[in-house]
């Protein structure tokens, strides 16, 4: 089953809230909120989605929900293939889950993202995939410094300690020490727990430089690697847990 998270950003405080989940069966999508929209609610005074509007319900439909389908860019258009390029998407591997999962399904008009849960491959690794955050407030000389990387390049971790809007955040560097960007908020807590357990576990590395005029949220792809341990589990915390039992709901269909 494909899964994807639905996180929104307090636009005051600019705080991160995982909200709700998103899985599809290869028959049907369901939408389910997290405990995540509880604090959500109580700290930033979210209002609960015009589309799901009861926060103990499972929402099921043959269609993808207007508010995933609306962050995905119409075949018909002509920069298609272009975008599909930018995300490094396998050919014939374009569906909605994962153009979502990969573009994080970001929009100027609001402050939601989309990302997916990772899973362990068959030699037990962690991988996923994301984009570079942040690199429109980095200074030129970084811009700059993005446009010579090599794929397959390896970028480093460091934690920014005085980043106004978290301590937590995750600043992506060269090896020569030029700041890139941020490693996504969402992957914040899980690698903090890896590299706990191993500070060499998690290896990130470019995955794909996307040239101007691409959108500066799409330049830099990367890809991270890590090592899972037997007590690991990504997005384990409270905040991801469904309120009501989708199960149940599957299980009826």
């Amino acid at each position: 089953m494909k899964k994807l998270f639905l996180a929104w950003q307090d636009s005051k405080s600019r705080d991160w809230f995982p909200i709700g989940k998103l899985t599809f069966d290869g028959k049907n999508y369901h939408f389910v909120y997290t405990h995540g929209v509880k604090k959500a609610q109580k700290e930033s005074g979210f209002q609960l989605l015009h589309s799901f509007p009861e926060r103990d319900r499972v929402y099921t439909s043959p269609e993808l929900f207007p508010l995933f389908s609306n962050r995905l860019m119409r075949p018909s258009r002509p920069d298609y293939q272009d975008y599909i390029q930018w995300l490094n998407i396998p050919e014939n591997e374009d569906d909605p889950i994962a153009i979502l999962a990969r573009s994080g399904g970001r929009k100027a008009t609001d402050t939601f993202e989309v990302f997916p849960c990772p899973e362990s491959n068959e030699d037990g690794s962690y991988h996923i995939h994301f984009f570079v955050h942040g690199l429109r407030y980095m200074p030129e000389h970084s811009i700059e410094k993005v446009k010579q990387l090599q794929p397959e390049e390896r970028l480093y971790l460091m934690r920014d300690f005085q980043n106004p809007y978290g301590s937590t955040a995750l600043l992506l560097r060269t090896e020569e020490r030029h700041n890139l960007g941020y490693c996504p908020r969402y992957l914040a807590v899980d690698i903090y727990e890896i590299l706990k357990q191993n500070p060499q576990s998690a290896c990130v590395k470019v995955e794909r430089v996307n040239p101007a005029p691409t959108p500066i949220q799409f330049r830099l792809l990367c890809n991270m690697t890590a090592q899972w341990h037997g007590d690991f589990s990504p997005f384990s915390s409270q905040d991801y847990q469904e309120i009501a039992d989708s199960s149940l709901s599957l299980q009826s269909l």
